[in-house]
């Protein structure tokens, strides 16, 4: 797969570029998307991102109970069921990676739909990604996470293994003659990858393209969060009933338009891209991907229309020789419940309430001769239990929500917290109300544990139509050098008085999270404005920030290209998803908190923006 540099290639030698459509960024996002998308016309791939590590836990719990299932039913029976003979008439190809944990069942599904509707559609898979079965010998190998150092946990616990396959099998797979791509877990931008690596026939050394190709894919990955979902300034964003998913056309060097469909509804703009572009990068000179170390820190967001921006300068170096891999296990259960207080010292009655019934679990289970609870949540919602604020001062009327969870070994024990909750019912301060249609139970706590294996371990496989497909993988062989970090600009002098506003006025901003790590990305909504932001947002001064939620270690990374910082938290998230028993266990609002940090700029910069 290897091209002549496009530098040296006549203009009629070049590959007219390609349109690719973002119709799904979770399991769960609108099936809608997939038709508005085809309504649009002239798409050449429509790409899906079904999975999240906790996904595949679900997924995996899915085919115990029955080896036919293990992936997205509703990308099968929703997404293709009604959309199949568009699909078709109108060759756009199909890439997704709702094959789950059971990617050859998904595509037997498929065929039986292409059957059904006499449609000519040929279905390729990907399998190679889940490592289950290797669970013992990653066991006794001593594997530790890559993160905590923790050890590998029992095997009987264990739920799920996935590797994150690159985009090279993708290729392959369309290469044989696919119109529809299923595979199990990969990287999320690696299927937008693979569209633009074959279309253009790109080479897997030609490491600036595929970083480029790369970041259209982690744009395109999160669906309409890219086209105005999420976005800071929401108040601008029109028509969100009507949101459109994003659009990218690809020009054979990486460089892309980023638009909606026309008449859609939602915001395409330079910063609605540039909160999609530093959302969960981490460092983003090395985001590391199967195929490439991507480098986005001089990426450019440039308005084009009113409604679409062109995206370029991403650099790249090999890939890393290794690849990531998650695994998910049961570490007993967890119970939660949301108590809303109203009335004076409302914050202070919901406190009480849930250490009185605390205690009195506690109490039952220490005469029972039972261990107590291995972690306990208590954060009281409109008291300052996400700014870390102090509760507010005795005989003030509140309108608050206690969110109360535990985690315990025992699925009973965690239990009793529930019922001692209840029953302190009718024995607590005024001011408590239900809003519960019925008891929660008891739910398993599923936790991420992450590691990494040789590139060279790892066999992905290709199949179309149920026939092998000739793959080999290209192995990483040299090493990503490492790039020097830009310095962020000094603040300059001024010779006027500061004051302080909120950092809203200053900057977009999103977050999100990677495992028990939090991802804040800080874009200045004008280049001039970056030193002052960046000098009132040190390591240090975030740590403070989050300090009610005991960060670890802060690290800043500077973006020239965009004029943003990104900020990387670890330890933040009381374990993360659905392992943790925090009210924001994605880091999904931390930028929200962040946001009210206070800046000092110079008074005519305070004028033009209050």
């Amino acid at each position: 797969m290897t091209m002549k540099n496009t530098e040296n290639q006549s203009s009629s030698e070049r590959k007219q570029p390609i349109r690719i459509g973002g119709a799904c960024g979770f399991w769960g996002d609108s099936n809608a998307s997939t038709g508005q998308l085809l309504r649009a016309g002239g798409l050449d791939y429509i790409v899906y991102d079904y999975l999240a590590e906790i996904t595949l836990s679900i997924m995996a719990r899915a085919r115990q109970k029955s080896p036919d299932l293990g992936y997205a039913t509703d990308f099968v029976e929703q997404v293709l069921g009604l959309n199949l003979k568009t699909i078709a008439a109108s060759k756009t190809k199909i890439l997704s990676n709702a094959g789950g944990v059971n990617p050859e069942s998904c595509a037997a599904k498929i065929r039986e739909l292409i059957a059904a509707q006499k449609l000519d559609l040929k279905v390729a898979v990907v399998t190679g990604d889940d490592l289950l079965a290797e669970a013992s010998a990653f066991k006794e190998a001593g594997v530790s996470e890559m993160f905590s150092g923790e050890a590998f946990p029992k095997v009987e616990k264990v739920a799920s293994i996935n590797a994150y396959l690159g985009a090279q099998p993708v290729v392959a797979a369309l290469e044989a003659g696919a119109d529809i791509v299923i595979t199990g877990r990969c990287a999320d931008s690696a299927l937008t990858l693979a569209a633009c690596a074959h279309a253009f026939g790109w080479d897997w050394t030609d490491y600036d393209r595929l970083s480029a190709g790369s970041l259209v894919g982690h744009l395109l990955e999160c669906g309409t969060q890219v086209t105005g979902g999420n976005f800071t300034d929401w108040r601008d964003v029109p028509d969100v009933k009507k949101i459109g998913y994003p659009i990218a056309t690809v020009y054979e060097d990486g460089s892309c338009d980023l638009s909606k469909p026309e008449g859609s509804g939602g915001l395409v703009s330079v910063g609605t891209v540039a909160e999609q572009l530093v959302y969960e990068i981490g460092n983003p000179q090395a985001y590391l991907l199967p195929d490439v170390t991507c480098d986005f820190s001089h990426v450019t967001i440039e308005g084009k229309t009113s409604e679409s921006v062109h995206v370029s300068g991403a650099k790249g170096r090999a890939a890393p020789d290794s690849l990531k891999v998650s695994a998910t296990w049961a570490d007993g259960f967890r119970i939660g419940l949301m108590v809303p207080y109203v009335g004076f010292d409302a914050g202070e009655k919901a406190r009480v309430f849930a250490d009185l019934a605390l205690g009195r679990a506690e109490t039952v289970m220490k005469k029972l001769g039972a261990p107590g609870y291995q972690e306990v949540s208590v954060e009281i919602v409109g008291a300052g239990s996400q700014i870390g604020e102090a509760p507010v001062s005795r005989g003030t009327y509140e309108e608050v929500v206690l969110k109360i969870a535990a985690r315990h070994v025992d699925q009973r024990a965690a239990g009793l917290l529930l019922r001692e909750l209840t029953g302190l019912g009718l024995s607590v301060a005024p001011g408590m109300t239900t809003f519960n249609g019925g008891r929660p139970k008891p739910s398993p706590v599923v936790r991420l544990f992450s590691f990494l294996v040789e590139q060279s371990a790892v066999s992905p496989k290709v199949s179309l139509e149920g026939e092998a497909v000739a793959f080999e993988q290209i192995v990483a062989a040299e090493a990503a050098a490492s790039v020097d970090a830009a310095e962020v600009p000094g603040v300059p002098a001024a010779d006027e008085a500061l004051a302080e506003v909120p950092l809203i006025k200053l900057a977009y901003a999103r977050s999100g999270d990677k495992g028990d790590k939090a991802n804040i990305g800080v874009i200045a909504r004008k280049a001039e404005w970056l030193p002052w932001i960046a000098a009132a947002l040190s390591e240090e001064a975030v740590a403070k920030s989050f300090a009610h939620f005991n960060p670890g270690k802060v690290a800043r990374f500077y973006l020239p290209g965009c004029h943003a910082l990104n900020f990387l938290i670890d330890d933040v998230l009381g374990g993360g998803g659905i392992a943790s028993l925090r009210l924001d266990p994605q880091a999904k609002a931390y930028s929200q908190i962040l946001l009210r940090h206070s800046v000092s700029v110079p008074h005519s910069i305070a004028q033009e923006v209050m």
